[in-house]
Formats: C-alpha cells, sequence, structure tokens
C-alpha cells in the first residue's frame, strides 16, 4: 500500500469511527436533562442489586474423548475467555452455568474434539484491562478467543475511543498469534430494568454507538463480531428470569440464550460450520464495514466479519444473521453443559 493509500485508510476509519460514534454526547444535553439524568443515575445505581462472592470457576476440559481413527486422540482445542463480568459468568451459581462453559460445550459437540477453557475474565474490567488478560491468555495457546466488554466502559464513562483503540490492540496481539478472536460487544445497557427514561435512552444510544465502533476496531484487525445488542432478543426486555437476581446481569437462562446465538460464529471462526449443514441459507449482506457495523448494533445476533483477510480487506464487511442454535443437554438450566462437561484432572 502507498503512502496516499495509507493515509486515505486513516482519514478512512476516522471517518468510519466517527460515523458510528455519532456527534454530540451528554456534553450537548441541556442543563436540566443533565441534572435530570444524574438522578436518574444514582436511582438506577440504588435499585440494582448487589451480587455477592466470585463468578464459579469453569475452566477444565469439556467434551467425550473424541479419537481421529487416523490420527490418535487430539489434544484439545484451547478456547480463551476475556473481558468483564458477564464474560466471567457472574450471575450463576455453577460454573457449567457460565458462557465460557456452554459455549466450549458447545464447541467441542460441533468439533467432535476436547475444547480446554481458560478463562481470564474478571468482573469489573473495562477495555484498559484487556491487554493484562491477553498476557494471560497466550501462554495457554488459544485456538481462538472470545472477547466480551463494554458495558464497564458506558457505566465508568472511559473515554470511547480509547476503549475501542485497546480493544483492537487486543484483538490484534491475538491475531498475531494466529488466534481467532470472536467479539462480543457492548450490551445495550437500556434493557436494564432499574434504568428508565431519559437515562434508558441514553444508555441504549451510548452502547450502541460503543458496539458500532467496536466492530469497526475488531474486523479492521482481523476479528469478528457478534452484536450483544439486548443480550440476544427482546425477550431480555420482557422476561425478568433473563436476569440475575440483580436485574443487570444475566442468569443461566440469559447466558444460555446468548450462547446460542455465539456458538455459531465460533465454530465459523475455526472453519466448523459448513453453510450446507444450515437448514436455510443465513441472511447475508456484503457493506462498507461502517454500514455493517451500525446496522449489527441495532439488530441483536448479527456477525459482522471482513469480506477476506489481506491489506485494505476490513473496508468492506460481511454481515450475517445466522441460525441460533441448541447447545447440548437442556439449554437454560443447569444440564446444559454439565452433561457434556468433563473436567480434567486438576481441572477447576
Amino acid at each position: 500500500m502507498t503512502g496516499a493509500q495509507e493515509s486515505r485508510a486513516r482519514v478512512a476509519r476516522r471517518i468510519a469511527t466517527a460515523a458510528a460514534y455519532g456527534g454530540g454526547g451528554l456534553g450537548l444535553l441541556g442543563v436540566g436533562l443533565a441534572g435530570l439524568l444524574l438522578t436518574e443515575t444514582k436511582l438506577a445505581v440504588r435499585a440494582v442489586g448487589l451480587l455477592e462472592g466470585d463468578p464459579p470457576k469453569a475452566d477444565g476440559v469439556y467434551g467425550e474423548g473424541f479419537t481421529d481413527p487416523l490420527a490418535g486422540a487430539q489434544p484439545p482445542l484451547v478456547l480463551a475467555f476475556l473481558g468483564d463480568s458477564t464474560a466471567a459468568g457472574l450471575g450463576v451459581t455453577r460454573g457449567q452455568e457460565t458462557p465460557g462453559a456452554l459455549l466450549a460445550a458447545g464447541l467441542a459437540a460441533v468439533a467432535e474434539r476436547r475444547v480446554r477453557l481458560a478463562n481470564v475474565a474478571k468482573s469489573g474490567a473495562r477495555s484498559c484491562d484487556l491487554a493484562r488478560q491477553v498476557e494471560l491468555a497466550l501462554p495457554h495457546r488459544p485456538a481462538l478467543a472470545v472477547i466480551m466488554i463494554g458495558a464497564n466502559d458506558v457505566t465508568r464513562h472511559a473515554p470511547a475511543a480509547q476503549s475501542v483503540r485497546l480493544l483492537g490492540e487486543a484483538v490484534r496481539a491475538l491475531r498475531a498469534t494466529g488466534c481467532e478472536v470472536v467479539v462480543g460487544t457492548c450490551p445495550d445497557l437500556g434493557t436494564i430494568k432499574p434504568v428508565r427514561p431519559p437515562l434508558r435512552w441514553v444508555a441504549r444510544r451510548l452502547s450502541r454507538q460503543l458496539a458500532a465502533a467496536q466492530t469497526i476496531a475488531v474486523v479492521e484487525n482481523g476479528g469478528r463480531t457478534v452484536s450483544l445488542g439486548s443480550l440476544l432478543g427482546p425477550e431480555f426486555a420482557a422476561r425478568p428470569e433473563m436476569f440475575a437476581a440483580d436485574r443487570y446481569h444475566p442468569s443461566a437462562q440469559g447466558y444460555a440464550t446468548a450462547a446460542m446465538a455465539m456458538l455459531p460464529s465460533l465454530c465459523a471462526a475455526l472453519d466448523l460450520w459448513p453453510a450446507d449443514t444450515e437448514p436455510q441459507a443465513p441472511a447475508e449482506a456484503v457493506l462498507p464495514v461502517a454500514v455493517a457495523a451500525a446496522a449489527a448494533a441495532g439488530q441483536s445476533g448479527t456477525e459482522v466479519a471482513a469480506l477476506e483477510q489481506g491489506t485494505g480487506a476490513w473496508r468492506w464487511a460481511q454481515l450475517r444473521h445466522r441460525l441460533r442454535v441448541g447447545l447440548p443437554g437442556a439449554v437454560g438450566t443447569p444440564e446444559a453443559a454439565s452433561a457434556n462437561s468433563h473436567p480434567g484432572p486438576g481441572d477447576a
């Protein structure tokens, strides 16, 4: 790529990011509305419950002892999980109910190969914590990494441009080792029940703007995204059982719903999801990455990936609405993963 082309690429990236974030912000609100939002924020903080303790540990080996007749027993695929409390699984009581365990079990079933889960996510983490988590994940030599991040960046008012840059750097560092990366973008905080209008509208807008910008950064650096949006479906807004006791984090049913939507993208990242296995072809569109990012931010469960790998390829992206699939076992119950999870010796 020539210097002029690189310059145009940088300009295009800035324009795309600005388009994803949109103009304005809290600083442009009137004084009266800003005061109302501060009051609503305090009320929402009081209304949200507090979950005691840490997320349950789920690291270990999942799947049956699959054996290739020609190659013999294969070593487990390594799945790394990075991110915040949602990635760690806060809100459930059993390790098998966490999103990492659910996706490890599902991936093992599709790949017919054992999967080792290494979860380095931490409650309260923001994008600025991803560099350290990457350092912790890389010694495990993951073939695939899942990142779920963004909610704390919004609630703690982290600079959006910085958050997006740090996420892009984390994706790039993982991809440099040959690891595939799938990012669950910032969830829609407007679905949280204790958050009332007009704060709910502002939270929804900021969440979607960050999700769109995250998609641009992830695709540019060789990863793919899945829009978590309202954590994958209007059912989260209508069904309180999708939330844990604090009415903020997902419950076991909520995590299972999210995992069902993410599993096809994880399998596709590892070339384990041939199109002819689906009852019908998924809806697809090829769009400029900024347009695809904005569209995905408003459509939960949408995958965005570069049209092809290579210099400048990130500018065009494929937007897919993949079919949700059932996880091994009874989805949404503690047996969803436990029936297919077999921790190896010494695994937590």
